[in-house]
């Protein structure tokens, strides 16, 4: 079964610095971020970033960021 995390996460609205997309970030993974045309496919592009980062540390013995397991608002699995 697997373990689920609440990531808290930013979103922009687009403007010349997002390249006039939606960007999607989870501040306790620095440089783990997601673009798109709507904040609902960049939060599901960033879902399965999240999912990949978490599972590799797990996978690999390292630790998870303390944040990450504070409450917040996307929930991915691992």
């Amino acid at each position: 079964m697997s373990k689920q995390y609440r990531l808290p996460y930013t979103m922009r609205e687009p403007c010349e610095d997002t390249g006039e997309m939606f960007l999607a970030e989870v501040p306790s993974l620095p440089g783990y971020c997601a673009w798109a045309e709507t904040p609902e496919e960049a939060l599901w592009i960033l879902e399965g970033v999240a999912e990949a980062f978490i599972a590799s540390r797990i996978k690999h013995g390292e630790p998870l960021p303390p944040e990450i397991v504070q409450a917040g608002e996307l929930l991915v699995s691992a």
